[in-house]
């Protein structure tokens, strides 16, 4: 038996039962009709609900070719495919910037982006992360467009992904694979290329499938081809206790790895130098304020992720003084928690850091949307205590608003273009103000047999002043601890 209401007592059931700040979310339920008792008396237009809950197409996120001559700079087949995400939180416009990321993730890949869509949901569906219908409506447009790959602004189940390819019968994918995708791409060193692919398999683990004979079992344990100790594996367990024996060689692998990167690090604590990391958003300019700075001539490309292997190269204060400065690999939001596990090692750099530079495109339609991507994952390798300084880069390209903003609300920031060189300058003299100074002033007569003893004076302390007798050389430095003690037998005696 099934009960039918009128609309008049649905209505004083839905102001009875939610509180007045809840009323706009119950809207959103689709059993919920459009009430004049209650929108009536809210301010402006309210917008029909079947409307509210459709797919919304979002314009200006194609990236097919409209001048044929450009076909000659792409290498491979392009994939053609359609986006979709779902906009649970946030304003709309946070939404569409969330989408245009995807476009611009999908074409590092190697991707064609036909069309893009978004479904307005109070949280992904369970089932396809769109719902029945509106997985019935992405289908049209696949087939449509012609597409053979949907994307998904998300991270799916695995039951997601079959129900959902079950519906548009083609393939799809999320954007922790698209990310993955594009690391395997651009890895180059060996450790690199192990941990991506030790992501990869974490992220294909639970999502292993299997189709026919996959799932036939082998052979149990008997003799003469009888089985007398029952059934054997099937075929895809076979391949999940293959991907685990490999998962646990490939950490074994990075673990070695990571022997080497921290008796690298030691041998730089132990001559006490400074070290400053560069930390930031993908595409925010970290390889190129690197070559500014230090000249080191890294890969420089208008792509997400172009560069994933840390690079490390010494540098020069102006006042003297010699640093380390360690290009990191870059974030993203949502950056998939494999990668983290995966990449962990490498961004102990950040955590083991003097200083940050937190570089920020100035330039993007909302940079502290990724100010605080980047603190996520900075907090998540224990790096927040690390002084940091925020960098916003491209501000020959940014808004003078936006700068203005920024510089206003981030306390320790500075504009630079690392393009132009605008503001290098000021970002050295900051950064030879932010390291750690020495914390002992030593005068010492050192004779001029130790000259070693003056060249760690200048590499290993901050000179305050030098001056050449006839019996040494006359330092007056401020020096770590251990120099100052070795120093100490050279300290001339007091006046009388």
């Amino acid at each position: 038996m099934t009960s039918s209401s009128s609309p008049s007592q649905d209505t004083k059931r839905l102001a009875h039962t939610y509180p007045e700040g809840l009323r706009a979310d119950a809207l959103m339920e689709e059993d919920v009709a459009w009430s004049h008792e209650i929108d009536g008396e809210r301010d402006g237009d309210q917008f029909d609900r079947s409307e509210r809950a459709a797919l919304r197409r979002v314009v200006g996120l194609s990236t097919e070719l409209e001048d044929v001559t450009e076909v000659e700079y792409r290498q491979l087949r392009l994939e053609r495919v359609v986006l979709v995400g779902v906009w649970t939180t946030g304003t709309a416009q946070d939404a569409d910037n969330s989408l245009a990321e995807l476009a611009a993730l999908a074409e590092t890949a190697g991707a064609l982006v036909l069309d893009g869509v978004i479904q307005r949901r109070d949280k992904p569906d369970a089932a396809t992360y769109i719902g029945s219908g509106k997985a019935l409506e992405l289908r049209d447009i696949v087939l449509e467009s012609g597409a053979d790959t949907v994307i998904c602004d998300g991270e799916l189940s695995p039951g997601q992904l079959i129900q959902l390819e079950d519906v548009v019968k083609v393939k799809v994918i999320d954007r922790t694979a698209l990310i993955l995708d594009i690391f395997a791409q651009h890895a180059k060193s060996r450790e690199g290329k192990a941990q991506v692919a030790l992501a990869q398999m974490q992220y294909m683990l639970p999502r292993l499938r299997g189709w026919g004979q996959s799932l036939s079992r082998q052979m149990g344990g008997g003799r003469g081809g009888l089985a007398t100790r029952g059934p054997g594996e099937t075929k895809i367990e076979t391949d999940r206790r293959r991907i685990r024996e490999k998962m646990a060689k490939m950490r074994r692998e990075i673990a070695d790895m990571k022997t080497g990167r921290e008796i690298k690090r030691q041998e730089r604590r132990r001559n006490k130098v400074p070290s400053v990391a560069i930390a930031g958003y993908t595409n925010a300019g970290k390889s190129s304020l690197l070559n500014r700075l230090t000249g080191a001539g890294v890969l420089v490309e208008n792509a997400l992720f172009a560069t994933l292997d840390p690079t490390v190269r010494r540098a020069e204060t102006p006042s003297g003084r010699l640093y380390t400065l360690a290009d990191t690999v870059g974030f993203v939001r949502h950056l998939p928690h494999h990668l983290v596990e995966a990449f962990r090692s490498t961004m102990e750099e950040v955590g083991d850091a003097d200083l940050i530079l937190h570089v920020v495109d100035g330039s993007h339609p909302d940079p502290e949307e990724q100010l605080a991507a980047v603190r996520e994952v900075i907090r998540d390798v224990g790096a927040t205590d690390v002084p940091e300084i925020v960098v916003i880069n491209k501000a020959d390209a940014a808004d003078p608003l936006v700068l203005q903003r920024l510089l206003r609300v981030e306390k320790r920031s500075i504009a630079v273009s690392a393009r132009t060189g605008r503001g290098i300058g000021k970002l050295l003299t900051l950064i030879d103000d932010e390291l750690p100074r020495p914390s002992v002033e030593v005068e010492a007569l050192v004779p001029y047999t130790h000259g070693k003893l003056v060249a760690r004076a200048h590499t290993e302390g901050e000179v305050i002043s030098e001056e050449h007798t006839a019996e040494g050389t006359l330092l007056k430095v401020r020096v770590h601890e251990e120099l100052a003690a070795d120093l100490a037998p050279y300290t001339p005696a007091p006046a009388a």
